[in-house]
């Protein structure tokens, strides 16, 4: 299988340059002045998007070269992104740094690295800040359409309320739609939204 750098070298964006269906549903969540957090961001689709908001956004990716597509899509958009080079499992996660955090389509982490993730996104949260995060459920593996071959990566809402108790749900649900995302996200998918708040 192709590293990430592999697959990010290839000509255009692997994903495309539009943000995911799901952030542009969840824009109004998004204020002016919001510091944002783009996990694994890629080539900046979504961290350009929330920077058009007019929020103070932070991606992070382990990919250089997707990162410096990031860069040039930025500054084709005129927005300005914090772009940082780092491994999801060596990334900082600050203390309640972040107003609102993106976590879209991250679902290369199996079981272990994803509760090591998911507690990073619920430590760099501020106290009422909001987690946006999107991904597949695991019957996506059938569609082929986008996502790792392996179902135990994929969500279900029962996996996500558990793993973020205390936090206020806001939606939770999972359905089926059409992704034309790029060439790594096409066709019918089985998705699953969560949108939550941190406790005060």
């Amino acid at each position: 299988m192709a590293t990430w750098d592999e697959r990010f070298a290839e000509p255009g964006f692997l994903f495309g340059t539009e943000p995911a269906d799901f952030l542009r549903r969840q824009a109004h969540r998004i204020r002016p002045g919001d510091r944002v957090l783009a996990v694994a961001d890629g080539e900046g689709r979504n961290s350009v998007f929330a920077a058009g908001l007019g929020a103070r956004v932070t991606a992070m990716d382990a990919s250089p070269v997707a990162l410096e597509k990031a860069r040039a899509l930025a500054a084709e958009r005129g927005v300005t992104v914090d772009v940082h080079q780092a491994d999801i499992d060596t990334w900082g996660w600050s203390e309640a740094a972040f107003d609102v955090v993106l976590a879209i389509f991250i679902q290369f982490s199996p079981p272990e690295q994803r509760a090591r993730v998911f507690a990073g996104l619920a430590r760099t949260l501020r106290p009422g800040g909001l987690l946006l995060l999107h991904g597949y459920a695991p019957r996506q593996v059938g569609y082929g359409t986008g996502g790792p071959p392996d179902a135990q990566n994929m969500y279900t809402t029962e996996l996500l309320t558990e793993a973020f108790q205390g936090f206020e749900i806001l939606e939770s649900r999972d359905y089926d739609a059409p992704v034309s995302e790029g060439r790594g996200h096409s066709g019918l998918s089985a998705l699953v939204d969560f949108v939550a708040r941190k406790p005060d």
